[in-house]
């Protein structure tokens, strides 16, 4: 309960199971009558795996904001206990928790929009999902640290959000995206997991996408360690200046 804040069994089923369902049929109707319903799975299957960043970045941020806004920041920045376990100890459930909301996204893609998953590796497909929320869970490390520098966190979450529904690939194809853009979406967390899942769907196997899920899981342990960096210099900042609620 100190690490995790859980909504209402009801309000986090609908988060879990409405949601995702809500997002997937909105892109994908908008997707299909822009290009054709022959394109389906490719909004099917990057608005599954860009389930991911709801417990990524959002739940991670309140697992280490949330230390803020209930008054307790002092007790952990008073507290001997290793700074490194302690830090990325926040994402562990959040990474299961994220896993599961990709697989029920899933679930609704194969039960209500004809996704074909006959030709997956679905060992394959479990790991990317997996890796997949590791990396995005990295980002929401990062994003939680900002929430101990700033009081409007929320609104960098949501545009942070919403900014990977384009450059990660998950509803716009990234060539054809202008080269800046594509630039920026090779240093995001989503974007080679997306790419694995739909190449996985197609029917590649495991080889084949295995260097996209090494520099996939590579990103984000890049922004969780830099979120960590930042969480040390918060921490140090914190203590000199004698403000441990705000910095």
């Amino acid at each position: 309960m100190a690490l995790f804040g859980w909504l209402r069994p009801v309000t986090y089923v609908a988060s879990k199971i409405i949601s995702p369902l809500m997002q997937m049929f909105f892109f994908t109707f908008l997707g299909t009558y822009a290009t054709g319903p022959e394109n389906a799975h490719f909004y099917v299957i990057g608005n599954a795996v860009q389930i991911a960043a709801l417990s990524g970045i959002y739940g991670v941020t309140m697992s280490i904001g949330g230390e803020r806004w209930s008054g307790t920041l002092a007790y952990l920045f008073g507290t001997p206990a290793n700074r490194m376990m302690m830090f990325f100890g926040r994402a562990f459930m959040h990474i299961i928790d994220g896993a599961i909301g990709v697989v029920i996204a899933f679930t609704w893609g194969v039960l209500l929009l004809g996704l074909d998953l006959s030709h997956t590796n679905l060992p394959a497909l479990g790991l990317t999902i997996i890796v997949t929320t590791i990396s995005t869970c990295g980002l929401g490390l990062l994003m939680g640290c900002l929430s101990l520098l700033t009081a409007n966190v929320g609104f960098v979450n949501n545009t942070v959000y919403f900014l990977l529904l384009i450059f990660s690939g998950a509803n716009v194809d990234i060539n054809i995206l202008p080269g800046w853009m594509q630039a920026i979406s090779t240093v995001l967390p989503l974007t080679r997991g997306i790419a694995s899942a739909r190449a996985l769907i197609a029917g590649a196997g495991i080889l084949d996408v295995l260097p996209l899920l090494l520099q996939e899981l590579g990103i984000g342990l890049a922004y969780g360690l830099i979120g960590y960096f930042l969480f040390k210099w918060v921490e140090v900042s914190a203590k000199r200046r004698g403000t441990l609620e705000t910095i």
